[in-house]
């Protein structure tokens, strides 16, 4: 199973209605499998601001977390991604060494 697939796997205990975990490692210059983006549409981030939400993410990859570079978060409820069905683009990766 790889990184992403882990992800996945892990961020299934969050119940979400829906889940998308896409490895973009190949906008940056760190290598395979170091750059995630996560889309996870869960009831159980009803009630908390966009820190908290974050917060529970990383607490449910434990260990996880430290497996790869940066992983970009979209959190939402479900009533908040019925209004609009899709996360931001990511940024094109300005260089730096990221």
């Amino acid at each position: 199973m790889n990184k992403q697939q882990r992800i996945e796997t892990t961020l299934n205990a969050l119940q979400p209605e829906h889940l998308s975990v896409l490895d973009e490692s190949h906008m940056h210059s760190r290598g395979l499998q170091t750059h995630f983006k996560a889309v996870v549409v869960s009831e159980q981030f009803d009630g908390l601001n966009r820190v908290k939400r974050h917060q529970k993410v990383y607490a449910t990859l434990g260990d996880l977390m430290g497996e790869f570079h940066a992983l970009a978060l979209h959190t939402y409820t479900p009533e908040e991604w019925a209004k609009i069905d899709a996360a931001p683009a990511s940024p094109t990766c300005a260089g730096g060494g990221h």
